[in-house]
C-alpha cells in the first residue's frame, strides 16, 4: 500500500520539473537564439516478488514478478533544431543558417550562443552590447598591400576600426579593353592633330600618384598609314595641365621620349604584338608597356625635385578576345575600364556576408577585409551547459570546440542583418502541458485513494 503512496509522489515531482521546463520554453519564445527543451521520464527500480523460472519436461517457464516503485527523469535536452530567421536590417546582426555557434569571450573564458545580436563598443570591437562579451574571429592581416585571412591561426577579438585611415595607393595598371574599328580611315601624315581629327580614337582615364593626386591619362589610336592591322598609340598624362609630366615609354632598353608605340593585330582581329620606334617589341601573354612621367611635390617646405613614377598599360592578352584589345568590323569601343589606385580615404560602414568576412566600405571606393568571424560546431551539442545570457559551456561529454570558418565541416552560414528566433513551438508546448497537467492529476488521484484504502485499513479495528 505505502509503494503505491510513493510511486504517486514520484509522480507528482517529477511532472512538476516537466511543468518548470515547459514553462521555461513559454517564457523564452521571443528569447532569440533560444533553444526549447524537453524532458524525457523513465520508470524507477522494481521490487521482485517472485523470480523466473526456466522451463522443464512438465512445466513451462515462469515470469518474473515485479512492482515498480514509481518513476523519474531520465534526461532534460536541449533541442538544437533551427529557429526561424528575422530580418533586422541592422548591419551588425547576425544569424547562423546550419551548424554552428558564435564565439563570445570574457577574459580567458570562451562561451558560446546562437543569439547574435552584436554591435561595436566604444573601442570598436564587436560584442554582445547585453553583456559586454566579445565575438571572436580572425582579423585580417596586410602583407606586401594584400590582404589575407588566416583562418588556421586562433581566434581573436574583432576591431573594426570605423574612421580609420586607407592610405593613398599609386596606380600602378591600367588595362584596356573592347574594340578598335577595322573599317577606320587611314590618317595621312600632316592632316591634322591627333584629338580633333576624323579616324583617331581617344579615350581618358584618371589616374592616382603615390601622394593620392589625380592625374589625367590621355590615351589616341590611329591606324597606321598603309600598314595594315597596326594601330599607333599615342600616351600622355596631363598633357594640358600646368605642370609636364615628360611622359615616357619603356618597352626595351631605351626609354621612347614621344610616349608613343605601336599595336598590330592578325586578321582575325586579334592582338599580336606592340613594338616602338626603337624596335623593341613583345609578342607574348599581357602586352604590358610600360609608362612613366613625374610628379612634383607642391606640399610647402618640400624641393620641389619630380618623383618618376611608373605604371603598366596593359592591353590585354595576345590571342585573347576577352579583356583584351580587339579589331573587328565594328564601332571603336576601346577603354580603360580599370585601373588600381586611389586617394586616401576613411572607413565609413562594413558589411558581413555569408562567409562572415567583415568587409569595410571606404570613403575613396576600395573595399578592404578587416576580419572573419568564427564559428564552433560540436560533436554532441546537447552535451553543452547553459550558462546564462543565452551562452553555452563546453563539458566532458559534448566535445571540445571544433572551431573554424563557415561552410567547412559541416558549419552553416551566415545571414547578415537577420536574426535567429526561438525555435519553441506554442501548439506543441500547450499540448505538453495539458498531458503534464493531466499526469500530475493522475498521480495526485492515486495518492488520495492510497490514503482512502488505508483509512479502510484502520477503520477494520472499530
Amino acid at each position: 500500500m505505502m509503494r503505491s503512496l510513493y510511486s504517486g509522489v514520484s509522480g507528482l515531482q517529477n511532472h512538476q520539473t516537466r511543468m518548470d521546463v515547459i514553462g521555461n520554453n513559454v517564457s523564452n519564445v521571443n528569447t532569440i537564439g533560444f533553444k526549447k527543451g524537453r524532458v524525457i521520464f523513465q520508470d524507477m527500480i522494481s521490487q521482485g516478488m517472485r523470480g523466473a523460472a526456466r522451463p522443464t519436461e512438465e512445466l513451462g517457464g515462469v515470469n518474473p514478478m515485479q512492482v515498480g516503485l514509481g518513476m523519474t527523469v531520465a534526461t532534460i535536452d536541449t533541442i538544437h533544431t533551427q529557429g526561424s530567421l528575422q530580418s533586422t536590417g541592422n548591419t551588425t546582426d547576425l544569424a547562423i543558417q546550419g551548424n554552428g555557434f558564435f564565439i563570445l569571450s570574457q577574459g580567458d573564458k570562451e562561451y558560446y550562443s546562437r543569439a547574435g545580436a552584436f554591435g561595436l563598443d566604444e573601442g570598436g570591437m564587436l560584442v554582445n552590447p547585453a553583456n559586454g562579451m566579445r565575438v571572436q574571429g580572425w582579423e585580417a592581416e596586410t602583407i606586401d598591400g594584400e590582404t589575407y585571412l588566416n583562418t588556421a591561426s586562433d581566434t581573436s577579438d574583432l576591431f573594426i576600426p570605423v574612421g580609420s585611415k586607407d592610405p593613398a595607393s599609386a596606380t600602378t595598371e591600367v588595362e584596356l579593353a573592347c574594340n578598335l574599328d577595322k573599317r577606320t580611315p587611314e590618317i595621312l601624315p600632316g592632316a591634322g592633330t591627333a584629338d580633333t581629327r576624323e579616324g583617331t580614337w581617344t579615350i581618358d582615364k584618371d589616374i592616382y600618384d603615390s601622394f593620392g593626386n589625380v592625374h589625367k591619362m590621355t590615351i589616341s589610336f590611329t591606324k597606321n598609314p598603309g600598314v595594315n592591322n597596326q594601330w599607333n598609340v599615342s600616351v600622355n598624362v596631363d598633357e594640358n595641365g600646368e605642370n609636364p609630366t615628360n611622359t615616357t615609354l619603356d618597352i626595351g632598353a631605351e626609354n621612347n621620349a614621344d610616349g608613343t608605340f605601336t599595336m598590330e593585330f592578325d586578321n582575325l582581329g586579334a592582338l599580336t604584338a606592340a613594338f616602338d620606334a626603337q624596335g623593341d617589341t613583345i609578342t607574348e601573354g599581357n602586352l604590358l608597356i610600360p609608362v612613366s612621367f613625374d610628379v612634383i611635390d607642391s606640399t610647402p617646405g618640400a624641393d620641389g625635385a619630380p618623383i618618376r613614377q611608373t605604371l603598366n598599360l596593359n592591353l590585354g592578352e595576345v590571342g585573347s578576345y576577352t579583356n583584351t584589345v580587339t579589331q573587328f568590323a565594328e564601332t571603336s569601343s576601346t577603354k580603360a575600364f580599370r585601373q588600381n589606385g586611389y586617394s586616401m580615404g576613411y572607413l565609413e560602414t562594413f558589411q558581413i556576408d555569408s562567409r562572415g568576412v567583415i568587409t569595410g566600405v571606404y570613403s575613396n571606393g576600395t573595399n578592404r577585409s578587416l576580419g572573419q568571424v568564427a564559428l564552433a560546431s560540436f560533436i554532441n551539442p546537447g552535451g553543452l551547459e547553459k550558462g546564462g545570457e543565452s551562452t553555452y559551456m563546453a563539458t566532458i561529454n559534448s566535445g571540445e570546440a571544433n572551431i573554424g570558418p563557415s561552410g567547412i565541416a559541416g558549419k552553416g552560414k551566415f545571414i547578415s542583418g537577420a536574426l535567429e528566433m526561438s525555435n519553441v513551438d506554442l501548439a506543441e508546448q500547450f499540448t505538453d502541458m495539458i498531458v503534464t497537467q493531466r499526469g500530475f492529476q493522475a498521480n495526485s488521484k492515486s495518492i488520495t485513494t492510497s490514503d482512502t484504502m488505508l483509512q479502510e485499513l484502520l477503520s477494520l479495528k472499530r
